[in-house]
């Protein structure tokens, strides 16, 4: 009875051992990934659609979550902060993606494209009305690839409501993505949209901006 009783105790010692040398390598491994998003994506939402690629900083990356899996291809930052009408916007990040959605997702998809994995790029933004009256704007009205395709605002992925009306001194920030037909680590370019007053009038042009990857 002694040894079947010792052979237990000895058991959970062990078990007990495993769980504590386990715990702290989980927690490291949570910490490392926390460490490798960047602050700029401080109190941002996550996507109720599309994967979680914050940790993502370098090609070859990928990561899995319950709405799939993501993989980043190419990625740009260290743009310059623009200055459109009394906006100022900041692309934080510009990335091209491969994306294949958890199968309870294709449906909201389906509204872009039939393919059950794609190609995508995004760009996470900031965008300030730095006066004193109510601006409506648009971050990334157009985007076009060196491949001819041609994406406009109204076939955003992320759906978090960046455009229209800024009140001032708001800042808003989020993604602001779009389906690739033909994905390439080529440059690409987009265009704001112009800067309106509440009433609709004309304040300022659309600023183009050109991203290299």
């Amino acid at each position: 009875m002694n040894r079947i009783f010792n052979l237990g105790i000895l058991s959970i010692l062990v078990l007990a051992g495993c769980s504590e040398e386990t715990e702290p390598a989980a927690q490291a491994a949570v910490n490392e990934e926390a460490a490798a998003i960047p602050t700029y994506f401080d109190g941002y939402v996550l996507s109720p659609q599309v994967t979680d690629d914050r940790s993502l900083q370098k090609a070859g990356q990928s990561f899995r979550d319950l709405r799939g899996e993501i993989e980043l291809k190419a990625i740009k930052t260290e743009i310059p902060a623009y200055e459109v009408g009394g906006i100022e916007l900041t692309v934080y990040e510009a990335k091209l993606l491969h994306f294949k959605p958890e199968y309870s997702m294709i449906d909201f998809f389906h509204s872009y494209t039939h393919e059950t994995e794609f190609g995508m790029v995004k760009f996470f933004v900031e965008i300030t009305n730095t006066t004193e009256e109510v601006l409506k704007f648009a971050p990334v009205a157009v985007v076009e690839t060196n491949a001819g395709e041609t994406n406009t605002w109204e076939e955003d992925i992320y759906l978090e409501e960046l455009n229209g009306e800024i009140q001032p001194g708001e800042t808003k920030k989020g993604n602001i993505g779009f389906i690739l037909e033909k994905p390439s680590n080529e440059p690409l370019k987009f265009m704001t949209s112009d800067v309106y007053s509440a009433s609709d009038k004309k304040l300022a042009d659309a600023q183009l901006i050109e991203i290299e990857f």
